[in-house]
């Protein structure tokens, strides 16, 4: 019994590279599935509520929580279907400083591992909105 073979190998016979390819198809389609869905269900939410108070942006929360990624901002849904990181910035400037709110998104594009928690949370907003909207309307 060749002992380097046997460590190469599992029980069904894989070893650890294709195991982890394998295991990346498998984030990268539920990642696909999981944007397809929540196109469809910010589709349906019409009108899609003002972020927190602003006048302009309209987008969902989608902060999954403790699996948030620390390097990014405030992650939101907009209308689109798609996760982008809310910026809030006050400018100041001219000769009476004033300050100015500007509000603007940026769209991620993130690995599939960080996009399916990011999506599931705003998928369960998303639908929890439309949710409350039917038993508004029923």
């Amino acid at each position: 019994m060749d002992i380097g073979k046997e460590a190469k190998t599992t029980e069904k016979g894989l070893d650890p590279l294709t195991r982890r390819a394998k295991a990346d198809v498998m984030i990268e389609r539920a990642a696909s599935q999981l944007r397809e869905m929540l196109h469809e269900a910010a589709g349906e939410l019409d009108p899609f509520p003002l972020f927190m108070g602003s006048l302009y942006v309209r987008a969902i929360e989608a902060e999954p929580g403790g699996a948030a990624k620390s390097d990014l901002g405030c992650v939101v849904v907009c209308p689109d279907g798609e996760l982008y990181e809310y910026v809030y910035t006050m400018i100041l400037g001219g000769l009476f400083p004033e300050p100015t709110p500007k509000e603007e998104t940026r769209k991620l594009d993130l690995p599939p591992q960080e996009y399916i928690p990011y999506a599931y949370n705003a998928l369960c907003e998303v639908t929890r909105l439309l949710l409350e909207r039917q038993e508004g309307s029923g």
